[in-house]
């Protein structure tokens, strides 16, 4: 085995298509964030939208049906985490988890009682979503690999996350949203509804996980399978630790994920052990963590220190 089998152009494409699930995923942690809210359901959100998305489109030989119905029950889901947080005051960790654990339980439980099956459900001729193809690349081959085969969500993806920056940071609304999770006393002050800019958050947030459900099971891989999101969603947190709330910074970590991703699928075909390609992305976030709580932690003593500094100026100040 070569370094460049491994690390050859065609990685590009690879790595651009497993970062799709987690950057769309990244995206709802994201919006969440920024209403100072931390949606631990994502995992199971997506689960979900996984589920009914693969379903709701092989019934209605429809992607379009398909991506709608797990963008629909991401955004129940997300309205019920808003509403147990908000309205009945629980523990959003809690709610977060309970999702997650609901997920995985009542997915299980409808592919053995609804089509009787156990561990994966492959339908005849499941209905994906397209992909874009231009004819007049094939003929070189780099090209072709770089540029041509994309699912229409991959491309979109990256265009839904400059968009995310444009409205948090360019728009009236985006500046209302932020200041709920910035100073919350503030947003008050200034006429702010905190609960409600919550609630569309979380319900956001849900949209979003449950997009990337459903191109998890009609675009990356046209199947559904017990608990194929392997821990996307709190990838997805992290990726959004490691931006600080900022999406084009946290859609660099993202893009880490696919890539470490893409790099152990390729490992495993030269031979490497299983279990040494399925380390790789949890150790890749237990490192993508660690470097996003140093980072915060540097500039929290940076703003006390400065703080500390032009405190002392006004004292000493006639």
């Amino acid at each position: 085995m070569k370094l460049s089998d491994v690390l050859s152009y065609t990685l590009i494409h690879a790595t651009l298509r497993s970062t799709t699930p987690i950057l769309l995923a990244t995206i709802a942690a994201v919006i969440s964030k920024q209403a100072s809210v931390i949606n631990m359901g994502i995992e199971g959100i997506m689960l979900f939208g996984a589920y009914t998305g693969y379903v709701a489109g092989y019934f209605s030989c429809s992607w379009v049906v398909g991506v709608l119905a797990g963008m629909a029950v991401g955004v129940l889901l997300g309205m019920l985490v808003g509403c147990a947080h908000l309205r009945f005051r629980a523990h959003i960790l809690v709610v977060g988890f309970g999702v997650n654990m609901l997920a995985l339980g009542m997915t299980r439980f409808m592919l053995q009682q609804v089509f009787g099956v156990s561990g994966a459900l492959v339908l005849p001729d499941p209905v994906s979503i397209p992909s874009i193809h231009i004819t007049a690349l094939e003929s070189n081959p780099v090209l072709s690999s770089l540029l041509n085969d994309y699912c229409i969500l991959e491309p979109l993806s990256v265009l839904v996350v400059v968009g995310l920056w444009l409205v948090l940071y360019k728009t009236a609304a985006g500046l209302r949203l932020r200041s709920v999770g910035l100073n919350e006393t503030s947003a008050m002050t200034a006429g702010i509804n905190i609960e409600r800019n919550r609630f569309v958050a979380i319900t956001l947030s849900g949209l979003f996980a449950g997009l990337a459900g459903a191109y998890l099971s009609m675009g990356y891989s046209n199947m559904f399978v017990e608990n194929m999101t392997s821990g996307r969603g709190y990838m997805a947190l992290a990726a959004m630790n490691f931006g600080g709330g900022n999406p084009l910074f946290a859609m660099g970590g993202a893009m880490i994920f696919g890539l470490m991703d893409s790099v152990g699928a390729r490992l495993q075909s030269f031979g490497f052990p299983s279990q040494f390609v399925l380390m790789l992305p949890y150790l890749t976030t237990v490192l993508v963590l660690t470097i996003a709580m140093v980072s915060a932690r540097r500039k929290e003593k940076a703003m006390i220190l400065k703080q500390y500094r032009d405190d002392g100026r006004a004292v000493e100040a006639p």
